[in-house]
Formats: structure tokens, sequence, C-alpha cells
């Protein structure tokens, strides 16, 4: 007799690559492991921003006897927020167009259910963070994936507006993407725009955009970052703190309305924030976060030591003969293996203790992706290894030839 739900396991296979990797590989033996170069999470290797240390501390101590009672969307930090959004993405944000969460993972879940009924649709592109797929169907959401274009994996457009059914309700589009680092271009953003509002007329329903936006700080060589919201008003922007904080174990974010949503749209989505919020299991962040929120805004990971990661990275890898598309933003390289079989490299490089996320849990076997929130250490211990697999596995093939 079936135990589990259908839309649980639906999730579940659709989770299992990354699940069997993270708790049944070679990585799983020996994560954790200090004498390993670890690429894989964007987890840090090394200790804390001391701001952050700071700020929790300070705002764990109580001012009053409610200090740890329930908090929803507290005012302070939802008109902080407000304030500097504002500023960051020159859209005028109301304090009631912020709903903070336990992080992004809680502002998409909130976002699937307060748009999506069971059976419809939601499009996103691939290779993709591979937790879309799960959360939509544990959503009861059919998802529809369409491939990146190109070399440089560039929005499909085109394959985007086919994906579309009268059933489709949601746009997932995450910029700085993870895991290229590719940043879509207003030009970009416009056209879809363009083309979801005559979708939108043709299939007689809007089409909303979840506009993922994590990496939004974490930026390169002064990239300009345009958020779809300031180009389509049917936008919801989901943000966590966990990425630019380097501290994802502190669950802290938001989904957030674009202010050009039209009036009645925009009002009722925020009549609906709190109870989506409840109903799905108390999507708030906790007390000591809502309250560092003005503090933690001020920090921030360390974009020249990691744009400095970026290029030795880089470097180091195009001349061993892997092809590298250098990132926009996200602290990730895209990275495609120099030939043959994506596992045997990946074997080997585990052989000599370096570890990087196959392309196979994203649905791209000949690639893989690094984490640059590894530590200098690794960094330095790595490249040698990259070179000696790429030259032993290509010798190999030769003689075999």
């Amino acid at each position: 007799m079936q135990v589990v739900s259908n839309r649980v396991r639906a999730a579940a296979d659709s989770f299992e690559p990354i699940r069997r990797f993270y708790f049944h590989s070679r990585y799983a033996e020996r994560r954790g492991e200090p004498a390993i170069c670890d690429f894989t999470f964007g987890n840090p290797h090394e200790m804390p921003l001391p701001g952050l240390v700071d700020a929790i501390r300070h705002h764990a101590v109580p001012h009053n006897k409610d200090w740890f009672a329930y908090k929803a969307s507290e005012p302070e930090p939802q008109a902080f927020l407000a304030e500097r959004l504002t500023q960051e993405l020159s859209l005028p944000f109301q304090p009631d167009d912020i709903a903070l969460t336990n992080g992004a993972f809680a502002a998409i879940t909130v976002a699937f259910r307060l748009l999506l009924d069971a059976g419809e649709e939601a499009i996103f592109s691939t290779p993709a963070w591979f937790c879309y797929e799960p959360m939509l169907l544990a959503a009861d959401v059919v998802p529809r994936k369409v491939r990146l274009k190109g070399e440089r994996f560039d929005l499909d457009l085109s394959a985007i507006e086919a994906a579309i059914s009268p059933r489709t309700r949601l746009v997932i589009i995450n910029t700085p993407h993870n895991p290229t680092g590719r940043i879509y271009s207003r030009d970009q953003l416009v056209t879809l725009a363009e083309m979801l509002n005559r979708a939108s007329e043709r299939i007689g329903r809007r089409i909303f955009i979840l506009s993922d936006e994590p990496y939004r700080r974490i930026r390169f060589d002064g990239h300009a970052f345009v958020s779809p919201a300031t180009v389509y008003p049917w936008t919801l922007i989901s943000y966590s703190y966990g990425k630019v904080l380097l501290a994802p174990g502190q669950r802290l974010g938001y989904l957030a309305l674009s202010p050009l949503m039209p009036s009645a749209d925009k009002q009722a989505i925020r009549d609906s924030l709190f109870a989506a919020q409840m109903a799905l299991g108390w999507c708030f962040p906790n007390a000591v976060m809502q309250y560092a929120v003005p503090d933690l805004e001020r920090l921030s990971i360390d974009m020249r030591a990691l744009s400095v990661k970026r290029t030795r990275m880089t470097d180091g890898l195009e001349r061993a003969g892997y092809e590298v598309l250098r990132p926009e933003g996200t602290f990730y390289l895209f990275c495609k293996y120099p030939s043959g079989n994506g596992d045997r490299f990946w074997d080997a490089l585990a052989d000599r203790d370096v570890f990087v996320m196959p392309g196979r849990v994203m649905d791209v076997p000949g690639h893989f992706r690094i984490s640059l929130t590894a530590s200098e250490p690794m960094i330095v211990r790595s490249l040698p290894v990259f070179a000696e697999v790429a030259q032993a596995i290509q010798t190999g093939q030769q003689a075999a030839e």
C-alpha cells in the first residue's frame, strides 16, 4: 500500500540525482574532510563575516517580553527593505510589497502556491538550480523545461514562447543564473515581457514571472543588473541573504511584488501573503534575523577576493584545456570537460581529492560546476590536479585511438 503522497513521490524522483550525490556518493563519504578540495555547493569554507556574528549576537539580546514572540513580516524590516529596494532597483516599493521569508526557498514556495493551482504549468530554463522542479511537483504543478541557447546559454525566448499553453501561469527567470553565471540584459527581458504580454492576451489569462535573484549583488566587472520587475509589471522577486552573506544556514529572504503591478492584482496578492506563509508552515524568518536586517544589509561577501578567485580558476582551467564560461555574476564557474565521458573526469578528480558538482545532476553531463566559495588553499591544491587529469585522460584517449 502506498504511504507517501503522489506529489512528494514525484518531487523525490526529481530530486533523486542530487540526493544520491549528497548522501550516497564518493563525495558523501568524504564531505567535511579537511584534506579534500570541495567545489560542490555554495557553502563557506572559511570563518563567517565578522559583521554577521556581531549582528546576530547584538540582536539576540531581548529588549522586551515580546522579543521572541511570533513574528510575521514585521513593519520595521518591511519599511527598511522597501526603501533599500527602491534605491537598488529604481522602483517605488512600498512596505506591503515585501513579505519576509525564511530564505529564498520559502519565498519561492509561497510564490508557487500563491499563483498556481494543481495541474497548471510553470516554465523554466535548463540547466537550472536543481530544486525548481521538485518544488513545483510538490505543489502539484507541471514543470515545463526549455533549454538555454548556444554556447553562452542565453535565454531561448522562442522556446519559452513555444512552451506556453493555456495552462501556463508562471515563467521562472533566474538572474544572475545558477549554474552559468549569466546576467540577462534589459533587451532580452524587454523582449520576454512583450512576448508574455502577447501570450497572456492569447490564452486569456495573466502569465507571471518569478524573478529568482539571490545572486543579484554578486556581480563581476561592474556588470549591470536589471530585474524583470522593472520591465514586466506581473513580476514577483525572490531573494536570499544566504548568498551575499555566504551564510546559507541562517535563513533570511523575502518575496517582493513589482510596484508596477496593477493595483487590483497587487492588492489581491498582498491580502493573501500572510495566509500563504502561515498555511505553508510559518514561512517567516525568526525574530533575531528580522531585527538584524538593517545591519545585515550592509554586509557582503568580499567581491574583490571572489574576483581574484574567479580569474585564477578560469585562467588555470583554460590553460589545462577546459572550456569555462566566465561568469558575469554568482560565485560559480560553469565548465566543460575537455573531452570524453564526464563521469570519467569526475572520478579521476575525486581520486585526487578534488570534488566538483557533476553536470549530470543538472542534466548537462558534459559540464561541471565549481563553487568559488572554496578556500584559497583548496584552489592552490586543485589547479595542478585539474591539469593532470585533463592531460592523463587525453593521453589515454589518444593511445586508445
